[in-house]
């Protein structure tokens, strides 16, 4: 494409400033700026045109734009359509691209983040996925829309992250990272998804220098900067002025315009870079320049302009632009000052067609036709180049003094014409969202912003035209929203707001100014929704839907009780409500009182046997309390409803693990990666299936499959070292939790791992800071007791004997019976006061096989027992529990976990008979049986472990 091809809009604007008169100052110095060489220190690459409403900002900033073009430059310009930073740079390569200069590279990336920023809204609105043995939490929950809100995912819904703790807000990041992570492609999509301004940004400078590079001037314009400089205002600042997303060609220009000051906060540091350009109404001089320009030159005539205008530019170059020629005809005290604006249209069409098309917010031609009468059609062309309509990317509309005054105008002239265009064009509203929807249903539809926009535009001329009959059903669309789609309730309140300052109709505008004001706060769309419950009059099923949706944000909250009683009146309203038992049954089930769930979602699914979401969440809530059978009933039920509902596959097949039924279970996940060929978590628990079975080898190998697919997996990766640990794999068990904490994830029971691979291959120093950190995490008494105690062990053996002491006490108040507990204070006692004093431990411990044995227990009941018993000088009984741990399927980490623990007796031993050496026997209080004999014993015990790990695992790496 020509690189000086003009769209029809850039034509018209050009057009339209063919006339311009005035701000000769400003523009004689933004001529001189182009001029210059980029390089040359008094370039100015900021400029920030500034004042109030009408004194011509939107006029300057196209002809500045103008001049830029006449200069050379590639010139985009911006204004407040756009709703974020990912939209601003879409704008600017979209307008680039239509001047021959494409950013392919990323318009290709922004492609893919629009891909799976819609993937990741379906993934957070739809069920949980049985990735761990509990759901996720709630504080997570919120906190990840919070995220989301942050990231334009949800734009309609306050900061949330205002209300909630900073620790939980990190959490709750790091946990949306995860679920994220399980079901997009990649770690590069859940890093486009959650960050996509960093990931976008640095291609968008990339292609933005190169494209500046073949021209001298490469021109950013930015109206209606009042609206969105708190949505940009960082972005900039840190694309002009830091190398944050890499370097920026010197010759990129920006201009700035809007209303306010720009914001200190933000740009403080760097306003000696700005160059401020404030407007005000137009010099008396000025105005009569552009007036004698428009051959307005009777004197008196030129008194009466500059009196009723103000000399505001906007209503001088309207009250000019048909060329007055006498006062009266300008001051006629019958007419009003919009009458006053179009008297010297002779043509009664164009003069109607004028006054109708201010009546829609945003113009394009399909909405200029029924806005206007059928003989004003095809007069849009005319309308685009009168001097207070403008054209911003695809759409047009009125500068707001004179949209304002046009709107007064109509409603009082004649109410029943202008409640009948606005009925006319909220039809037209209607028809268009019809087509939009096709056979989308409509929770399907208002995830589309298209038709998102459309409802909009019904839901304004609906009030302008019937207040007290649309606003009803209007405050009921923001309920409906909220439940569906809460990224569009912010639009729906907003539209509210000005149709009632449109339609000066006070009630309409106090619900809007009331719904914005409340989704600005902390827990925004409670606060709406409270607010809507309040309404007198409120009839049961608007009262039901509101409590419904004010009960899951409140549960998402983590605010129980509120949710509950939130649920509990929706059953008061209408018993029999599905929706409202599922309701309580989840916020009972994130709380884990599964009890009470599994009730509510029995009662669901008693009301309504086809519920596919009452049949789920039941299985669910079975299979977290451990009633695997009664949850494969369920979900082979839900299955029964829905054969490709994907969650339920895999939560049977986890299940099928439990119950031992591993073949079935691998067949179950088989069908749903079928389903879903990118499904990392089913391809992980095919992992733990492999696991459970001792195969291990093959475990790795589905993690490998889980993390190929997405890299940025964390709990796939954790999962990973944990079996790598089991298998003698240290090096990689060790890498594995590294990727995993990396990537968020904080569970305390990866770092303790962690520790104990590093403690196998000897790296004691790490060892000792990962179980630091995991006593540190919030985890009950009991794991805490745990993580205290090994900590305890490495203290011990670093010779911190004090140190150690205070940590086994710690550990002992938290959980005195805990078996990593008892197991490390005999060892202490043995280091402290001798192998005698520890006697009494030692036979606490002697039988502790008897306990179930568990994979993921941290201290293994069989090894307490076989060195329990060595310290007893029990050789048989040692030999006998020793025998079980050889047998085949012993995870190579329990037989190093023997080899280590004996180890450390010998060491014990070794020491206290360098003090019977000193003559110290009594302190020592060697026990006969630790003798040479007793070392020999142990060395042979050592051997046949050493050997029997050889034959299992790699070994230390």
């Amino acid at each position: 494409m020509d690189r000086r091809r003009l769209s029809r809009q850039e034509l018209i604007r050009a057009r339209s400033g063919t006339g311009f008169v005035g701000r000769e100052g400003e523009l004689s110095a933004f001529r001189a700026n182009l001029a210059r060489d980029p390089a040359d220190p008094d370039f100015r690459f900021l400029h920030h045109v500034r004042g109030q409403a009408g004194v011509g900002k939107t006029s300057l900033v196209q002809r500045f734009e103008e001049e830029a073009r006449e200069y050379g430059a590639l010139t985009v310009y911006v204004d407040e359509s756009v709703h974020g930073v990912p939209e601003a740079m879409a704008e600017i390569s979209a307008r680039l691209a239509r001047q021959g200069s494409p950013l392919k590279a990323f318009d290709k990336l922004l492609a893919t983040y629009r891909q799976r920023r819609q993937e990741a809204e379906a993934a957070l609105a739809g069920p949980d996925e049985p990735a761990a043995e509990a759901p996720p939490s709630a504080g997570s929950l919120i906190v990840a829309r919070a995220g989301v809100a942050g990231i334009g995912l949800l734009p309609g819904v306050g900061p949330f992250a205002g209300a909630v703790d900073a620790t939980q807000v990190a959490r709750g990041t790091d946990r949306l990272r995860s679920r994220l992570g399980a079901r997009l492609r990649n770690h590069d999509d859940v890093e486009l998804v959650l960050s996509p301004v960093e990931v976008l940004t640095p291609v968008f400078v990339r292609e933005l220098s190169d494209a500046a590079d073949a021209v001298p001037v490469l021109a950013l314009f930015f109206d209606t900067y009042e609206a969105t400089g708190p949505l940009l205002d960082t972005w900039l600042r840190d694309l002009l002025f830091s190398d944050r997303y890499g370097p920026l060609a010197q010759n990129v220009m920006v201009t700035l315009s809007g209303r306010d000051a720009l914001d200190r906060g933000c740009w403080a540091d760097h306003l000696e870079h700005v160059t401020d350009v404030p407007l005000d109404a137009f010099t008396e001089a000025e105005a009569r320049r552009l007036l004698s320009a428009r051959n307005v030159t009777d004197a008196e005539t030129v008194d009466v302009i500059l009196r009723l205008t103000g000399r505001l530019p906007v209503l001088v170059s309207t009250l000019a632009e048909n060329r007055p020629h006498a006062a009266e005809a300008v001051d006629d005290p019958s007419d009003t000052a919009v009458e006053r604006f179009l008297k010297w249209e002779t043509d009664p069409v164009r003069r109607e067609a004028a006054l109708a098309a201010a009546l829609p917010r945003h113009l394009d031609e399909d909405v200029y036709r029924e806005a206007v009468d059928a003989a004003a059609a095809g007069h849009f062309g005319w309308l685009c180049t009168l001097p207070f309509v403008s054209g911003r990317g695809d759409r047009w509309q009125y500068h707001e003094v004179v949209r304002t005054a046009m709107l007064r105008l109509q409603r009082r002239r004649s109410p029943r014409a202008w409640a009948a265009r606005h009925g006319r064009l909220a039809e037209a509203a209607r028809r268009w969202q019809a087509e939009c929807a096709g056979d989308r249903s409509p929770a399907e539809c208002r995830w589309d912003a298209r038709w998102r926009e459309l409802r909009a535009r019904e839901v304004y001329h609906a009030l302008c035209a019937d207040p007290r009959t649309a606003l009803p059903e209007a405050l009921s669309e923001v309920v409906t929203t909220a439940e569906h789609a809460p990224a569009g309730v912010r639009l729906v309140a907003q539209t509210i707001r000005q149709a009632g300052e449109d339609g000066d109709a006070a009630g309409v505008r106090h619900w809007g100014e009331r719904l914005t004001d409340a989704l600005d706060g902390p827990d925004g769309l409670e606060r709406a929704l409270t607010a809507l419950l309040a309404r007198p009059g409120l009839g049961a099923p608007e009262q039901l839907a509101i409590h419904h949706v004010r009960g899951r944000e409140r549960r998402m909250a983590q605010r129980w009780r509120e949710a509950l009683a939130d649920f509990d009146r929706c059953l008061e309203l209408a018993p029999d409500d599905v929706r409202a038992w599922i309701g309580r049954g989840l916020t009972h089930r994130y709380r884990r009182d599964f009890e009470r769930a599994a009730e509510d979602f029995t009662r669901a699914l008693d009301l309504d046997p086809g519920s596919v979401a009452a049949a789920f969440h039941l299985g669910e809530t079975n299979r977290l309390m451990g009633r695997h059978e009664q949850a494969l009933t369920v979900l082979d039920r839900t299955l029964e409803l829905d054969p490709r509902h994907v969650s339920a596959h895999g939560s049977r097949a986890v299940c099928l693990r439990h119950l031992g039924r591993y073949e079935a279970a691998l067949t179950g996940l088989e069908r749903a990666v079928e389903m879903r060929p990118d499904y990392a978590w089913a391809m992980a628990e095919r992992g733990m299936t492999y696991r459970a079975m001792g195969r291990f080898t093959e475990a790795l190998a589905e993690f490998d499959r889980a993390l190929a697919v997405n890299p940025a997996y964390g709990w796939a990766s954790g999962a990973r070292g944990r079996v790598a640990l089991l298998s003698g794999r240290l090096a990689e068990a060790v890498a594995d939790f590294d990727r995993a904490a990396a990537l968020g994830t904080l569970d305390p029971w990866l770092f303790a791992r962690r520790a104990r691979a590093n403690e196998l291959r000897g790296a004691e120093t790490e060892a000792l800071a990962d179980y630091g950190r995991a006593a540190e995490l919030d985890v009950p008494d009991g794991p805490r007791a745990v993580f205290l105690a090994a900590r305890a062990g490495c203290l011990r053996r670093a010779g911190r004997l004090d140190a150690a002491r205070e940590a086994v006490e710690a550990a002992t108040a938290l959980a005195p019976d805990e078996l990593s507990v008892r197991y490390e204070a005999a060892l202490l006692t043995c280091a402290v006061r001798g192998p005698r004093a520890a006697l009494p431990a030692w036979e606490a411990l002697r039988d502790a096989e008897s306990r179930p044995p568990d994979d993921d227990a941290f201290t293994d009941p069989a090894v307490a027992a076989v060195v329990s018993r060595c310290a007893l000088a029990d050789w048989a009984g040692a030999q006998a529990v020793l025998t079980g741990l050889l047998r085949d399927g012993t995870p190579w980490e329990r037989l190093a976990e023997a080899e280590f623990g004996l180890r450390e007796l010998a060491g014990l031993r070794e020491s206290a008979g360098l003090r019977e050496s000193a003559g110290l026997r009594e302190s020592a209080g060697l026990r006969p049986g630790l003798d040479a004999a007793g070392t020999d014993r142990l060395a042979a015990l050592r051997r046949v472990l050493l050997e029997r790990m050889a034959e299992v695992g790699p070994g230390p790496s």
